[in-house]
């Protein structure tokens, strides 16, 4: 979507892990998206910084947080890259294991520091302002049916198949909407989400906090809405955020997710980085 500058696709990472396809080696199509990925950022005529990358240093040789990429000219920006999401995906030959790069200006990037889970609300621009992530599924549905002109039999909800989302299954079916189950990808279920082509009006559920802070950069780019919550899913992770004084009660929204407006000073790096 040339429209979108905040969200970049990385072709490099997409083919080189795409030689993996369905060989059950999810480690190795990773690697090699990472390689794809960091080769590519060198010809970038940016300033750039991994804001959420493949862990901490010791942990990513490459891609790591906080390491600086692009040529060293150009606009700083924060990036958040995902060279596989959804590696399970890609091992077992499924669809929407996706490449992603997500970018803003430098200092606008939420950093989620050690909190690996959220619980996430995503809708399109139609419904933006109609929904709150503490309102009963039922009412935020009738909401986003209304917007849309639909009826709520109409909708259908991405939503991850996970053991957590049992109860938050049958409150959707309760209300009379479609569920569409995926075992992974919620990168790709929030851009079904915003994407109007794609018969996906909504995206509820707990997912990774780094996929949405890079699923937040296509929300904003293309006028649509996410809101989060922490949800650490153990009492290591709630106690590791709490001593980092993080405020677990806080609501996120596209807007402090990533503070910047589309950054247009990406057009014409995109077509670098896709080369």
């Amino acid at each position: 979507r040339k429209e979108v500058h905040p969200w970049l696709e990385n072709p490099s990472a997409a083919l080189s892990a795409a030689r993996w396809l369905g060989k059950g080696a999810k480690e190795d199509g990773d690697g090699a998206a990472v390689d794809a990925m960091r080769l590519s950022f060198d010809s970038i005529s940016v300033r750039g910084r991994i804001v959420i990358g493949e862990g901490a240093k010791d942990e990513a040789p490459m891609l790591y947080n906080g390491e600086l990429v692009g040529d060293g000219s150009g606009p700083e920006i924060d990036i958040a890259v995902d060279p596989v999401e959804g590696t399970n995906l890609l091992a077992l030959g499924r669809p929407n294991s996706i490449a992603v790069i997500g970018a803003c200006k430098a200092g606008c990037m939420y950093d989620p520091g050690s909190s690996y889970y959220m619980k996430k609300l995503v809708v399109g621009p139609a419904a933006r302002d109609v929904v709150d992530i503490d309102a009963p599924v039922e009412d935020n549905l009738k909401a986003v049916a209304k917007a849309l002109g639909k009826d709520v039999n109409d909708i259908t909800v991405f939503v991850l198949d996970k053991p957590r989302h049992k109860q938050l299954i049958a409150d959707i079916r309760k209300a009379g909407a479609r569920i569409t189950l995926h075992t992974d990808g919620d990168v790709a279920g929030s851009l079904m989400v915003v994407d109007p082509s794609v018969d996906v009006d909504v995206m509820m559920g707990t997912g990774g906090t780094p996929e949405g802070v890079i699923s937040a950069c296509a929300i904003k780019g293309l006028g649509g809405q996410i809101f989060g919550r922490f949800d650490p899913q153990s009492q290591a992770e709630r106690d590791i955020m709490i001593k980092e004084g993080t405020n677990l009660d806080e609501v996120l929204s596209v807007e402090s997710l990533i503070k910047a407006g589309a950054f247009d000073a990406m057009g014409a790096n995109r077509a670098q980085l896709m080369a």
